[in-house]
Formats: C-alpha cells, structure tokens, sequence
C-alpha cells in the first residue's frame, strides 16, 4: 500500500533511534472513535448544563443522582464506541520500540482495548467506579437507589475521575513527567494544549531538547514550538507513520 504522506526524513530517522518513545493523546482520539467531547456530550437532556455543573464535588455533594446519571449516560456512549486506525496504529509503534509509555488525557479505555499497556490515565476512567469516600474501587453495586451506595460503607459511589477542583492521581502525574523529560521523542496527539497540567507535559519535552511532534488537524499554543505538527487527524496518519517506520532504512 503506498504510503500518502511525506515525512520528514530526520522525524523517521529519530524514531527508529528512539530507546523510548512518550505519547500524550487528548480528547481528539477518542473523537475519531464517536466518543462526544466532553463539553460535545453536552447535547439533548444534557445541553440546559453546565459542565462544570455537572463535573465536580460540589455538583455531586448537591445533587448526585444527577450527576450520576450523567456520567452513566457517558458511559453508554464509550461502551458503543471502537478503537479507530489511530489507536491501534500506536499498539503497532509500541512494538516497534524498546520502551513506549502512553500517558491520556481520556477516560474511555479506548487504548487499553485496542491493546496498549503501560497507559497512564491522568483523569481517570470512566467505566472504573470508586467509593466517594474510601476511593476503593467497586465491582458490583446495588441500581436500585436512587444513586449506588458503597456495599461495604454506604457511602455514595461515584466514577473514577478527576472533576473540576481535584488533583490528579499524583503518582499517575508523576510518572507522566518523567516519561516525558526521560524520552527520545516525544508524541502529542489530538489534544487543545489548553488543560493543565497535561498541557505542561510537551513543554517539559521541549525544555529537555526532546524532539516534540504534534499530530492535530488544529493549530493549537504548542504548534509554533513542536518540531513538527502534522496536520492530520490522527486516525489517518498515525498508520501511514507507522507504516513508514516500518519500511524505514537509515
């Protein structure tokens, strides 16, 4: 199959000398999937709010079952959804690599399912319920309430993800850092560069004079300083990359 695109020979050259290589993907992965945004899932019963009404203790402590149901009806939408060209395209780079560290900004397990390990969620999962109070996660619940309590302490469960106020997982944060500052090269993938602290996370790539390749149809604030930003959805180019790593000569 003939390969459409023309990259650069120094980024083909750099990747097939990569001891290690560090992805970071946003929301715009998992979009390619069907998977709404998370101000996009704001549509139908959900449009009358606010995310942020809807995404934090606070929203939870007031009103929990309307927050639960949001989310379970965000879960529906990922359990429909598939790993798309992009997704598994990183499981294919990932054995073309001696290490190969995955950090997402997503909590829908796309990755997972399409066959990476070693991913590093730094919101979260979705699909992953947790004790509001003792953070113990729970396999089976009671949906018969209202909003499912704990079985073990009656405490209100809740989804596995970082709301608006919380701090993320600190080890997750952690090693998401030194993944990027300890890399060969460094892949920032369908995210707006806007959240922190991920947001932080290529510029720790470029501050260590890692070489830095954004792959977004948008131009976004890291674009100006990435080596280079392949202007694609990640879905057709991260095969057509791969493929090319594959037939790559030095």
């Amino acid at each position: 199959m003939k390969n459409l695109f023309d990259f650069p020979k120094e980024l083909l050259a750099e990747l097939h000398a990569a001891r290690h290589v560090t992805v970071l993907t946003g929301a715009g992965t998992s979009a390619e999937s069907g998977v709404p945004t998370f101000r996009d899932a704001q549509t139908g019963l959900w449009a009358q709010y606010d995310p942020e009404e809807l995404a934090t203790p606070e929203a939870f402590q007031h009103n929990p079952k309307l927050v639960w149901d949001w989310y379970a009806w965000r879960r529906q939408l990922v359990a429909r959804a598939e790993p798309n060209p992009g997704h598994y395209a990183l499981v294919e780079l990932e054995k073309l690599v001696p290490k190969f560290t995955l950090i997402t900004q997503n909590v829908d397990s796309l990755h997972q399912r399409a066959g990476s390990s070693r991913v590093i969620e730094l919101h979260g999962n979705i699909s992953r319920i947790i004790c509001s109070k003792e953070r113990t996660v729970i396999q089976n619940w009671d949906d018969n309430n209202d909003c499912p309590r704990c079985p073990f302490c009656n405490n209100l469960l809740r989804p596995d993800v970082v709301w608006f106020g919380e701090t993320l997982p600190p080890d997750a944060l952690m090693a998401a850092y030194h993944a990027a500052q300890h890399c060969d090269v460094f892949l920032c993938i369908g995210t707006s560069g806007l959240v922190q602290p991920a947001a932080s996370l290529p510029a720790a790539a470029i501050h260590n004079n890692i070489m830095t390749v954004e792959i977004n149809p948008d131009t976004t604030p890291l674009s100006p300083h990435a080596d280079y930003h392949l202007k694609t959805p990640s879905g057709r180019v991260l095969p057509a990359l791969v493929t090319a790593l594959k037939n790559y000569t030095p």
